[in-house]
């Protein structure tokens, strides 16, 4: 494909990328830059994709949004909410400047992830510029790759450390008819206990999260659907569990601002760091002392207060998951993540992954060190 048939935003990353390979260099890849934090510190010049922006189709009807990685969320979700329609995962934007592209490649799903899925779920396709320059397009209707693998959804959660994402198709959902919160006093081993308990019956549970101490805390948990529905399962938890209705405003802001750590469990002081382990859903209460915050139903669990690495890589992998640094100090870690090769389970997947990024990025232009 020749320079002059592509649009000139294209042209300008085209040509950064090959003068980066040709030089030996590293590129970040930014956008809005409201991530800037998550991961490790990234190497290389940056490469900014905001220029090229715009939703390229949108048909509701359809339940698929096709948009250019730059692109504002605010402009997105804008879009979906007129059609009454939404992202089901719930993507944390952490800040107003979050682009669709950093998004889906930081891979973070919010409260509605446990009962929807995650992000990489509801990919569908992918244009995406290698590190050669060349574009490639995978998903949807289109293609896979030679190897056998769907592209698509190997680049939610790559950081940029894979290529340029450069658009992304998203299925979309349509918002409930009626929502509600409800609200019970509970320890943490009850809580995830009911949790588990709740996501085995037919209830039309979208979103759940519990704070507090191991003995002590409160269980929000969020309804949604048709109303006879959210009706029915209302009278059902509350002749079960001692518990209250939260106002729709109140709840609306606590769901919000738990998908943007606006919460005040999320304030930090100076010497905190705030641990992310994603484990086995059934695990008991993780060996942790101070405040925790558990969503996903038992699956995402937070810790905030000091942890040596190894403590958290060893909690993590003892119930079934992995832990991750993600607020805090990082100059004592070799990396934020739990490596792959670290966990017997996912070894094997450190050869894959490293071969993949070679297939991608023969000359490491995206090789920024933001993960492992």
């Amino acid at each position: 494909m020749g320079n002059t048939t592509l649009d000139p935003v294209l042209q300008q990353f085209r040509a950064q990328i090959q003068e980066a390979a040709d030089a030996e260099k590293k590129l970040q890849i930014i956008g809005g830059n409201t991530k800037f934090w998550y991961g490790d510190n990234a190497q290389g010049e940056r490469l900014n994709t905001t220029a090229y922006s715009g939703i390229i189709e949108y048909q509701p009807a359809e339940l698929v949004i096709t948009a250019k990685a730059g692109t504002p969320m605010i402009e997105i979700e804008q879009a979906l909410a007129n059609a009454a329609q939404q992202f089901p995962f719930e993507p944390p934007l952490f800040g107003a400047n979050a682009t669709i592209g950093g998004v889906v490649c930081a891979g973070l799903s919010g409260p509605g992830r446990g009962q929807a899925g995650a992000l990489r779920d509801f990919i569908l396709g992918v244009k995406v510029m290698d590190g050669r320059g060349d574009i490639l397009t995978f998903g949807g209707q289109v293609m896979k790759n030679v190897a056998g693998y769907d592209v698509s959804r190997l680049i939610p959660g790559s950081m940029g450390t894979l290529g340029l994402l450069l658009e992304v198709s998203i299925k979309v959902l349509p918002l409930p008819a009626k929502t509600r919160t409800l609200c019970f006093q509970m320890s943490q081993a009850d809580a995830i206990e009911q949790m588990n308990r709740l996501a085995g019956q037919p209830l039309p549970l979208s979103a759940s999260c519990w704070i507090g101490m191991p003995e002590k805390g409160e269980l929000m948990l969020r309804l949604g659907g048709a109303n006879a529905a959210v009706e029915s399962a209302t009278v059902k938890l509350l002749a079960q569990f001692a518990g209250r209705q939260i106002d729709e405003v109140e709840a609306t802001q606590f769901w919000l601002a738990i998908r943007e750590q606006t919460h005040p469990y999320f304030k930090l002081e100076n010497t905190d760091d705030l641990w992310r382990f994603a484990v086995n859903p059934l695990s008991n209460p993780l060996p942790l002392e101070g405040e925790t915050c558990i969503e996903w139903l038992g699956g995402q669990r937070w810790f905030k207060g000091k942890l040596e690495q190894k403590e958290a890589l060893r909690i993590a992998q003892e119930n079934g998951g992995h832990a991750t640094l993600f607020r805090g100090d990082k100059s004592q870690l070799h990396t934020v993540f739990t490596k792959l090769e670290e966990h017997s389970l996912t070894a094997p997947l450190a050869m894959v992954q490293e071969r993949i990024r070679d297939a991608f990025d023969p000359s490491g232009v995206f090789k920024t060190n933001r993960m492992p």
